[in-house]
């Protein structure tokens, strides 16, 4: 069966065959300017548009069904072009319409690669490394120079999220909006935002179960398994989806475990003016609680100790749960104008044995450890928006325009804090199992409290004043309020309530159909708190961090195969927290500082050839202090940035190999050296990872199977990822071999 959902720019064709659904596009047709004479065309043009609406949501015939697999096919070598969402830059805009770069890990790129987070997926855009995810249990991400695991960034079909790790087979693709984005998404760092888009329910009946088995050495092993159906429920536009995924397996260094399960049930209703969206998320999990290894800071050089030995004990773990509700309603007035109105409620509650590192004598290998921890930690946000997006004519000139409000409450919650000294340590001599968790809870750490809520209301108008060139104008007006503190009895550290005005303006010349010049101007804003202070807070009404950015570029699309952006920024960022110990001996905290961050971007997707797909990107990130109080700073690379960043890979479809078809895949990331710390005391040497894949697909008995050979980190190559300082330094995951069968039914 088949369901078709047109726009303006692209028609998404959907069909139960063996290969995965994919995006074909129809060329986009300029619209003329509309006159009164005009006006019984675009009637009749109307029309036309509701009879097919009607049709996608009504059953198809065989044939329909036919023609639809038959295009699948065809299409399906188009699977690495990259189209963002709509729900990425609020409207159904194509990507050479816009003043700021969207990049797209598009879905049959997650399929080859097996991501297993989020980080892991963003190996393919530009300019992004991985900073601070707290032992392995939240996603970090770097854009542009700037990024924490707190920051708000990570977003689940434009709505924002809290729970550790964002991605899991629920999500289908991976999109990054670069650069200040809180024209659209309110309180935000200036990197961007990263968007992960929920698989949907569709209107034909299929689904599929796999069973992965992986190992990363003959001892260290695992098993996934996956459920996904979908279809409709009746004849009436109503569908279902359900997803249940569960993984066990051991953790590649000496000692850990990694259990999760997921249950993700979804509904839709595609009627004929109007789409309905429910979606639910639960997960349960278990982590290793790994902060890395240490490096020496006399030599600048790792721990002498094989990369598989952990610093820290068996129980050194994170546990919780998730749950992610999400509504959307999508209604069409007419051929231009669209109303979404979207709901989010997003919670995680965890706890964890944190044993740190607190010291280590690099000669003697004689290690101190506190044994910290967390308890009942909960996280929640809860977030509506709603929005008109649609064009109308000004004489001539055609105006685009997205205009709406947004709202969220947001809180994070550290109840117990844990602290606890512990018994000597040798690291070159290890013997484990010797102490247990730590109980002892500090209340003077405890109740780490960080409340934010926030309203606004934008617009934003991109008015083409000919047929190839459009301004791009846009305000967001945001009110906010934050409280932030710590100890039993609490104290409030942070106490805001202010508003502010934010503007965003562009500029868009398209060259042809297939090529675009671009030019922005954009703001951020993200309130300064602290939610475990140091010394003495010198005004709890701090002003706000604010970041601008003027960006410039070039877009192409072209032949509908390759797509791609070149991006130049240059950004500000003022008002960063910096500290300073003044005469009597306290460390003040001020907001004096100031980052300054410039880079080249460019990122390739799409189809060389009939055979032939990629996708690559190349960043350069030159990321420093610029103001601080504390002058060891000036001029200091920022934390866990990388000058340079590449990567590129490459899949060759062979076609027809005896009874089925094959596909082979491989690449390499490269990532530069990065200051571990932020007074550069100490580098993480620059690394390249090299994967490979293949897929096999066939048919036993009619049903379609698919199987599936990963090798990541092919040559076994030691890195580190990211570090919190000196003792604290993530390594990367050593070689996992994974295979997998698929059957679709």
């Amino acid at each position: 069966m088949l369901l078709a959902e047109c726009s303006s720019n692209t028609t998404t064709v959907r069909a139960q065959s063996a290969l995965p659904p994919v995006t074909v596009d129809a060329p986009v047709q300029r619209p003329k300017p509309a006159r009164a004479s005009e006006q019984s065309s675009r009637r009749t043009q109307t029309a036309a548009r509701q009879r097919n609406r009607n049709s996608a949501s009504a059953a198809p015939t065989l044939s329909e069904r036919a023609a639809a697999e038959a295009a699948a096919q065809q299409a399906a070598k188009l699977g690495y072009r990259a189209m963002p969402s709509a729900t990425t830059l609020r409207s159904g805009a194509s990507p050479l319409d816009t003043s700021q770069a969207v990049n797209v890990v598009p879905e049959q790129v997650l399929k080859d690669q097996l991501p297993r987070n989020i980080d892991d997926a963003l190996i393919n855009v530009s300019g992004i490394t991985q900073t601070n995810t707290l032992a392995g249990s939240q996603d970090a991400v770097i854009r542009r120079g700037f990024g924490d695991n707190r920051d708000g960034s990570i977003m689940r079909n434009g709505m924002p999220l809290v729970q550790g790790r964002s991605l899991n087979p629920a999500v289908e693709s991976v999109e990054v909006l670069k650069g200040p984005a809180s024209l659209l998404y309110g309180i935000m760092d200036p990197g961007g935002i990263v968007n992960t888009i929920s698989k949907r329910p569709e209107l034909y009946q299929h689904g599929s179960i796999t069973l992965l088995g992986s190992a990363f050495n003959a001892s260290k092993t695992g098993a996934d398994g996956l459920l996904d159906i979908t279809g409709p429920i009746g004849e009436q536009g109503l569908a279902y989806r359900f997803i249940g995924y569960g993984v066990s397996e051991d953790y590649w260094r000496n000692f850990g475990r990694h259990r999760e399960i997921l249950v993700a049930p979804s509904l839709a209703w595609y009627g004929q003016d109007t789409t309905v969206q429910l979606n639910y998320e639960h997960r349960e999990f278990i982590y290793p609680f790994d902060r890395g290894t240490a490096f020496n800071p006399a030599t600048k050089a790792p721990l002498a100790v094989p990369s598989t030995r952990r610093l820290d004990e068996p129980f050194n773990n994170t546990w919780g749960t998730s749950d992610l509700i999400q509504g959307s309603v999508e209604h069409r007035f007419d051929q231009d104008w669209k109303l979404y109105a979207g709901y989010s409620y997003n919670t995680e509650t965890f706890s964890a044995n944190q044993l740190r590192i607190t010291n280590i004598n690099f000669t003697t290998g004689n290690e101190t450890r506190s044994n910290d921890g967390t308890g009942s930690s909960l996280s929640n946000v809860s977030y509506g928006t709603s929005y008109i997006s649609g064009s109308f004519w000004l004489g001539d000139m055609r105006n685009e325009v997205v205009f709406g409000g947004d709202g969220q409450y947001r809180t994070i919650y550290r109840d117990n804090l844990i602290r606890q000294t512990t018994p000597a340590f040798n690291v070159y001599n290890p013997v484990y199992g010797l102490i247990g968790p730590g109980s002892t809870v500090s209340n003077s750490d405890s109740a780490q409290t960080d409340k934010l809520g926030q309203w606004s209301l934008f617009a934003q108008d991109t008015l083409h004043l000919t047929e190839r060139f459009a301004l791009v104008g846009g305000v967001r007006y945001m009110d906010y309020d934050q409280i932030a503190g710590r100890g039993k009895p609490f104290k409030t550290n942070t106490n805001v309530s202010q508003d502010k005005v934010l503007p965003l303006g562009g500029a868009i010349f398209k060259l042809t159909d297939q090529i675009s010049l671009y030019a922005s101007y954009t703001q951020s804003l993200k309130p300064n708190s602290t939610i475990a202070p140091i010394g003495v807070v010198i005004d709890s009404n701090v002003a706000p961090e604010e970041g601008v950015s003027y960006e410039a570029g070039v877009k192409f699309d072209l032949n509908k195969r390759i797509s791609g952006t070149l991006a130049l920024y240059d950004l500000d960022k003022k008002n960063v927290q910096t500290t300073k110990t003044n005469s009597a001996g306290v460390v003040e905290l001020h907001t004096v500082g100031r980052a300054h961050s410039r880079g080249i971007e460019l990122d390739v997707t799409g189809r060389l050839t009939d055979g032939w797909a990629l996708i690559g990107s190349y960043g350069y990130t030159d990321a420093r202090v610029t103001a601080s109080d504390d002058l060891t700073l000036l001029g200091k690379k920022l934390q866990n940035v990388a000058l340079n960043t590449a990567s590129l890979y490459l899949v060759y479809d062979f076609g027809t190999v005896l009874p089925g078809q094959l596909r082979l895949g491989g690449g390499a990331r490269y990532v530069g050296d990065r200051p571990g710390d932020s007074i550069n005391s100490f580098f993480l040497p620059s690394y390249v990872v090299a994967d490979i894949f293949a897929t096999y697909e066939t048919k036993h008995q009619n049903t379609p199977v698919i199987y599936q050979f990963n090798v990541k980190n092919l040559f076994d190559t030691v890195y580190y990822s990211s570090a919190v300082n000196n003792l604290n330094v993530a390594i990367g995951d050593a070689r996992r071999v994974s295979l997998s069968a698929t059957v679709k039914f």
